[in-house]
């Protein structure tokens, strides 16, 4: 693996997860409590031994930057690296990053650098588990030039993913975005060809994209210089290579999810509650998943009922109700509260005890949850102040709102309260 690149897409703006990737790169919204997003292609790579990784992304990149550089530093042991390529302007390049492929392409004077044979190309805001270096192996024992890492889809959900048609060796000859009706009965192929029993391939009878590739080096050159206007992976430069170029599937059996929404970020959080066994698990002793380490204190738990939930570090939880929930690291709930089905993200650090007393005696609210208020299916980022006897329960049913000057939004039907909100005394929302 010494000969694999990794590039990872931070993606752009990120519009379908704001509020949260209003003050954040999307690659750095907390996740599962005390994790980023971009901690799991990270450790990916790191557990298969694939140790020079570039993150490249262009909106709100301090916090990644940040987290990144106090995280991962292989200084002294190897000659491995975390590294942020932000988006640049040069004479030869003066626009912004225009795409996924124009992003890579724009760097790849950097990457040409380096005595690689292979590109591991990956997206910076799914939540699975994978050994890279069995899809490098898959990419070398079939002599591809390009390889997709791909997942099996029954009919009710292929309507909704980028399909690919394989023949009887596995390769890719035909591409379809989101087809219906005839066309996506053309789209279906024989799985198992790619590994899945023949009740499984009755099942899933569709391959979709999971946006995660291995180029060989000189191929993916080629492409993006015989190219210029192509500035996607996925819609322009892998679709126009099928023709010249082999490429191959590797089929993924594990969990993925692609959490690039608010309600799909809210629900793979919480999905981790489940029991007895969550779809997703960082409980893999010979597959961790890395992040910073902070040295908080234990979280400290005082007559509290707290149910099918994870509490990370550094907590202060007082004579409440927690159902169903994740609370990030130095999350404060004072008495007398109820959280449900919600994530709240804790906060960046601790306020004195004096602190927050003077803060009350002033009428203001310190960071945390206050007394005698409840939460049900919300999101609280980082932060934040909630006042005492807040409710927060989307009261009206309300689908989407933008009430950005109040401190949230609703999206999906989930009540996101911003970083840094302030919700004062007494609020019903």
């Amino acid at each position: 693996m010494k000969k694999v690149l990794a590039i990872i897409l931070g993606g752009g703006a990120g519009t379908r997860l704001y509020p949260l990737t209003k003050l954040r790169a999307k690659p750095a919204v907390p996740l599962a409590g005390k994790y980023r997003l971009i901690d799991i292609p990270v450790s990916n790579c790191i557990n298969a031994e694939i140790l020079k990784i570039y993150v490249l992304t262009q909106f709100n990149s301090a916090s990644l930057n940040r987290h990144l550089t106090r995280t991962y530093n292989f200084t002294g042991f190897h000659d491995g690296f975390v590294e942020v390529l932000a988006a640049q302007q040069t004479t030869e390049n003066p626009s912004w990053f225009q795409g996924t492929a124009d992003a890579v392409r724009q760097y790849g004077w950097l990457f040409d650098e380096w005595d690689v044979d292979e590109y591991l190309i990956l997206s910076g805001d799914h939540l699975y588990r994978m050994d890279y270096s069995d899809f490098v192996k898959r990419h070398r024992e079939t002599g591809a030039d390009i390889t997709l890492s791909v997942v099996p889809i029954d009919e009710k959900r292929a309507s909704s993913f980028g399909l690919m048609k394989i023949n009887d060796n596995g390769r890719i000859v035909d591409f379809a975005e989101k087809p219906k009706g005839e066309e996506l009965k053309q789209m279906q192929v024989d799985t198992s060809i790619l590994g899945l029993n023949p009740e499984q391939a009755k099942e899933s009878p569709y391959i979709a994209s999971m946006g995660i590739y291995v180029f060989n080096k000189k191929a993916l050159n080629d492409l993006l210089k015989n190219n210029p206007e192509q500035t996607d992976f996925g819609k322009e430069i892998i679709p126009g290579a099928a023709k010249d170029y082999n490429l191959q599937a590797y089929l993924f059996k594990g969990y993925w999810e692609d959490i690039g929404t608010i309600e799909a970020f809210y629900e793979a959080n919480l999905a981790l509650n489940r029991q007895p066994r969550p779809r997703f698990s960082f409980y893999n002793e010979k597959a961790p998943i890395y992040t910073r380490a902070r040295n908080l204190p234990p979280t400290k738990v005082l007559n509290s009922n707290i149910t099918e939930s994870m509490i990370s570090e550094g907590c202060m939880i007082k004579d409440c109700r927690i159902h169903n929930s994740v609370l990030g690291i130095r999350s404060r709930i004072e008495t007398d509260c109820v959280v449900e089905d919600s994530l709240l993200m804790g906060a960046d650090y601790y306020e004195s005890l004096d602190d927050r007393q003077s803060l009350l005696d002033q009428g203001k609210i310190p960071i945390g949850i206050g007394k005698g208020s409840t939460i049900r299916r919300a999101i609280i980022d980082k932060n934040a102040r909630i006042g005492r006897n807040v409710t927060i329960v989307n009261k009206e049913n309300i689908e989407e709102s933008n009430r950005e000057d109040e401190g949230f939004y609703i999206r999906n039907g989930i009540v996101v309260a911003i970083k840094n909100a302030i919700i004062p005394d007494g609020t019903v929302i």
